[in-house]
């Protein structure tokens, strides 16, 4: 789901494996000016990062790895702080209900500068997949892998 404008800071490809993914957002972020200059020299992990709601009705991301910024001075940010997200009203109030229903989380999947040059956060609704769902997910990539390849090989014969 990538738009060619898109230039992508940090993947979660664990999100991919861990979750059947629902419906996707774009969440803008609150950074401070040291963060948005580290992401800008494509410094940044989501591996262990997590979206929680508070109380409040608020939508933070959680243990999000964005380093501190190399030539920045005392007004650096602390790299696992918590970011608010920014999200319409009516999008927060339909993710708190869903992830009030048992088995479901909200799983950032990547940050990137869309093409106003303003950093973006892609969240899905995610539910766990067992572990089972995990493994039929990887043997069925790792047959359409080998199918592919077949393929290429077949058509190489054919053109010799």
């Amino acid at each position: 789901m990538k738009k060619s404008n898109e230039k992508v800071i940090a993947n979660n490809r664990r999100a991919r494996h861990d979750y059947f993914l629902e419906d996707e957002l774009e969440a803008g972020l609150s950074l401070t000016g040291t963060e948005v200059k580290s992401l800008r020299m494509g410094r940044a992990s989501l591996a262990e990062a997590f979206v929680s709601i508070d109380r409040r009705g608020e939508v933070w991301l959680e243990n999000a790895n964005i380093p501190e910024y190399l030539d920045g001075t005392w007004t650096n940010h602390a790299p696992r702080r918590k970011r608010k997200l920014l999200l319409h009203a009516k999008q927060i109030a339909k993710l708190s209900r869903r992830t009030e229903a048992k088995g479901y989380t909200i799983a950032p999947l990547s940050l990137y500068f869309n093409e106003d040059g303003r950093a973006k956060l892609r969240i899905a609704l995610a539910r766990g997949k067992k572990e089972y769902d995990k493994r039929a997910a990887l043997r069925a990539e790792d047959d359409k892998r080998a199918m592919q390849r077949a393929i290429r090989l077949k058509n190489l014969e054919n053109h010799r």
